[in-house]
């Protein structure tokens, strides 16, 4: 494998979480880039952050890394922003079996819209599994502390949407 392949992970990253950030410095064990990719969808996109706030989250978790982790977003299919970049891999983390068919499902549409692009499923680190975003987002709406599952800047900013 060439050192110099570039890997993308995509997500909404609403907000990025401690799983998130685990799976990306795991993914810099074998390639010398990650991407993390925002995806957007204009007029589907019903998320708690802005997609520049999401970013800026992003990049500040990643700062120390900025040379080998950046931030971006996307419109349209990954596929075509993958072939853009230079990317040779998309990463797509899988917590539990539930997730598998649906990843499956994308990773083979997309080996039939662009053959050179292989999909790697990494397993989501035991402590991190049982988090996503969206229960992240439930939790701190209804009062919970999540620190310790996401990023201090994160916690920060959750805070102040749900308390003003």
């Amino acid at each position: 494998m060439a050192h110099n392949n570039i890997a993308i992970y995509p997500g909404s990253f609403d907000p990025i979480t401690n799983g998130h950030v685990d799976l990306v410095k795991r993914t810099l064990r074998v390639f010398n880039r990650v991407m993390v990719v925002i995806a957007t969808n204009p007029g589907k996109d019903g998320c708690l952050f802005t997609l520049e706030e999401r970013l800026q989250m992003v990049r500040e978790v990643f700062k120390g890394l900025k040379n080998r982790v950046q931030a971006d977003s996307f419109e349209g299919l990954l596929v075509d922003y993958a072939e853009r970049k230079g990317a040779t891999v998309i990463i797509r983390g899988l917590r539990a079996v539930s997730d598998f068919e649906y990843e499956f499902q994308m990773a083979m549409m997309n080996r039939r819209l662009k053959p050179k692009l292989d999909t790697f499923f990494m397993m989501t680190g035991e402590s991190e599994f049982y988090t996503s975003s969206r229960l992240v987002k439930e939790v701190v709406s209804l009062g919970g502390n999540v620190s310790g599952l996401v990023p201090a800047n994160v916690l920060k900013n959750l805070k102040r949407k749900f308390n003003g």
